[in-house]
């Protein structure tokens, strides 16, 4: 369970990533290319910014984005309910 209260955590495995907040986490498909994140740039109520290595080009860092309101919405998760209070993403990696 995620100690700070407005806090949500990023992870990946795999090809999939996962977003946790409090006891609820969301896995969704990324890509078989993906090694790992690095850098959240930037937190928009849902939309990310995030710098990541991929297993193409491990020497470079590349920036993607996530925006998970439309994962929300097709898991019939409220967007406004779930994401208002996160005020900052971080990358954990166990």
């Amino acid at each position: 369970m995620n100690l700070k209260k407005d806090t949500a955590q990023l992870s990946s495995y795999g090809e999939y990533t996962t977003f946790t907040f409090y006891d609820r986490t969301i896995t969704f498909f990324t890509g078989k290319n993906l090694d790992r994140y690095t850098k959240i740039k930037e937190w928009d109520k849902g939309y990310i910014v995030v710098m990541c290595k991929t297993k193409t080009h491990p020497a470079v860092e590349q920036e993607d984005y996530i925006d998970l309101v439309p994962i929300l919405e097709n898991l019939y998760i409220d967007p406004e309910t779930f994401l208002k209070p996160i005020k900052e993403v971080e990358i954990i990696y166990a």
